[in-house]
């Protein structure tokens, strides 16, 4: 266990590096990089340049925030968005703790969070550059450890009032990785921090499979501005524990019941719903139809249907203007017929990619146009939808 060094761009000459870079109206320019280096070293230079993007890159994630922020590719990639770091943070102050051992902090995202909560934290990550531009994000807010998060825990774990938080690294050598044997700190490691009595929340890829999810566990899928980012996996104080949810934030929650169900399949209705991501990966379809009084179009996918429309926070609605059988060709010929030159293409249990047949049906024409290809309890279906916000 060490303590991270103080990150070039923190020092004096790399914060004015990083203001001279930022006016820079263009980054990744010749231009940049040539006049930057006529001021400081390359390689605060290049450190400079680099951050100015990746701070541009993270504004979706993390509003203005992100000017202020130090990050590194890989760490940007795997960052809670700010609205989803608040929601941790939330979770842990109703839990009632008051320091949160940040297990593998990357960046130094979520951990912002919680100290904007007001809980004390403690940060650890085990690569050296990381740690230290968590150090330099989080500043003298919280004390940032450079070390192996399975040998520090039953350390920094002791007490009363301290609770985990952990967000294992899902990259390899390969690149981005979803596979359990390939989490750092491992699998094992998180078992071990959910089974004990502290308040403990896990952050992991939404497609997580629910047989590993331990028992008693409480699985929380949680979507933002339309995206399923992750499920949360939490025990300890102020869960409900062995519940599977969806989580839409900012706060439509749907616990899913698991007597619901099954639904029946049958023809395209005059209303297509598309359940939200988190619905469907927390397993909450067949208790949404129920309450939409909808049923599938297919057994194994996850479109519902119905004859009139209901409102739900839980999944957009389309009204239901054409179905046809779907071929390209036919599709091809409809695109044509009605000049349509903007198509939103939207797809479930085909093997097909949109941009690609977007690309193929050489689309011209003033008109617009909604499509669903799917399948069907008698084929495979094109529908001409149209979006029904009000639902």
């Amino acid at each position: 266990m060490t303590r991270p060094e103080t990150h070039l761009l923190s020092t004096p000459v790399g914060v004015e590096a990083l203001a001279a870079a930022a006016a820079q109206p263009d980054p990744d320019s010749l231009a940049a990089a040539t006049a930057l280096r006529s001021r400081f070293p390359p390689d605060v230079a290049a450190a400079a340049l680099t951050q100015i993007g990746l701070r541009r890159s993270a504004r979706t994630k993390l509003g203005a925030r992100a000017d202020s922020l130090l990050f590194t590719r890989a760490g940007l990639e795997q960052a809670s968005r700010a609205a989803v770091a608040a929601h941790h943070a939330d979770r842990f102050v109703a839990a009632g703790v008051r320091r949160v051992v940040d297990l593998g902090c990357g960046i130094g995202v979520d951990a912002l969070a919680l100290l904007d909560a007001g809980l004390e934290v403690v940060a650890v990550d085990s690569d050296p550059e990381t740690a230290s531009i968590a150090q330099a994000n989080l500043g003298d807010r919280a004390e940032v450890l450079v070390g192996d998060a399975v040998e520090l825990a039953p350390t920094l774990l002791g007490g009363p009032g301290v609770a985990a938080f952990a967000d294992p690294a899902r990259r390899t050598d390969r690149g981005r990785s979803w596979r359990l044997e390939d989490l750092s700190p491992p699998w094992s490691f998180v078992e071990t921090l959910l089974s004990g009595d502290r308040a403990v929340g896990v952050k992991l890829g939404p497609g997580l499979p629910h047989r590993v999810i331990p028992a008693g566990v409480e699985a929380e899928w949680v979507s933002e501005r339309g995206d399923t980012v992750e499920v949360g996996l939490w025990a300890g104080p102020g869960t409900m524990l062995g519940t599977r949810a969806a989580l839409l934030l900012p706060d439509d929650r749907l616990v899913v019941d698991p007597a619901a169900g099954p639904l029946a399949v049958g023809p395209v209705g005059s209303v297509l719903y598309e359940p939200a991501g988190a619905v469907t990966r927390a397993g909450g379809i067949a208790q949404l139809g129920d309450a939409l009084d909808a049923r599938l179009l297919h057994p194994d996918i996850a479109y519902l249907t119905a004859d009139t429309v209901r409102p739900t926070p839980y999944a957009t609605a389309f009204e239901v203007l054409e179905v046809h059988p779907y071929t390209e060709q036919a599709l091809r010929h409809w695109v044509r017929d009605r000049g349509v030159g903007t198509l939103e293409i939207k797809k479930r249990g085909l093997d097909l990619d949109p941009a690609v047949l977007r690309k193929r049906l050489k689309l011209r024409g003033p008109g617009s146009a909604t499509v669903v290809l799917t399948r069907g309890s008698t084929g495979t279906l094109l529908l001409v939808v149209r979006r029904l916000r009000e639902a």
